[in-house]
């Protein structure tokens, strides 16, 4: 078992019979859901209703039959557990390396709790200096988007896919990995993206996160909202 699938198995114990459960979305999230979904299977939970932050997270909530609602069916979300790219020591995130930024935040800014779940290589000092930083924007006027990120320091690449095509979100947008050799203040920028026609959503999650659940090759800890 690697350390993606002990974190992803370990947030298990904070879902409860009755819950409705954000489902992120990426390598990590996958085996979260992967956990649920044996676990409903089994008989040891009932009752889970499931939001899930992408397409492929949907289907695989459906391929273990779990009841999938959608924010008109629903007012609240009690927990959603998904993975992050980077986390700071102030549970600060990088997310969106899967492509799945807006719908993410949206859940995560609905629910009650939110546990983070990664291996130890996603720990940071500061948020910047491993992960490029997602940003997703409207592909009209991208290219007056690419010259305002690069204007705030960073190196902005345009997301393709493996054939060489721009790669198209859940939402219909394109979206920009941004390289910064660091962030020195992400509510700083996070407040300069937001307010920027074109942007849509950027992969900075702040005073989100409840918890972060982390694992490596032989352990698995906790660390608690500060």
């Amino acid at each position: 078992m690697d350390a993606k699938q002990r974190a992803g198995e370990a947030a298990l114990q904070h879902v409860k019979d009755g819950m409705i459960v954000g489902l992120g979305t990426g390598s990590t999230a996958k085996y979260f859901i992967e956990a649920v979904g044996v676990a409903l299977r089994n008989g040891k939970l009932r009752d889970i209703r499931a939001v899930p932050t992408s397409v492929n997270s949907e289907k695989l909530a459906n391929e273990f039959g779990m009841t999938v609602v959608t924010f008109a069916q629903t007012t609240r979300i009690d927990l959603t557990v998904d993975g992050a790219d980077e986390i700071a020591p102030d549970l600060t995130l990088i997310k969106g390396l899967g492509g799945a930024l807006l719908r993410e935040k949206l859940v995560a800014q609905n629910s009650a709790k939110l546990i983070i779940i990664a291996d130890a290589q996603k720990l940071v000092t500061k948020l910047g200096t491993k992960s490029p930083l997602p940003v997703e924007v409207t592909p009209f006027g991208h290219e007056a988007s690419e010259r305002f990120l690069r204007d705030l320091g960073c190196i902005p690449t345009l997301r393709r896919q493996k054939d060489g095509s721009i790669l198209i979100t859940d939402n219909g947008n394109y979206i920009f990995d941004c390289k910064f050799t660091e962030i020195p203040d992400p509510r700083d920028l996070n407040l300069e993206l937001a307010t920027r026609a074109g942007i849509v959503e950027s992969g900075l999650f702040i005073d989100l996160t409840s918890m972060a659940i982390i694992a490596d090759n032989a352990t698995v800890w906790t660390i608690a909202k500060p």
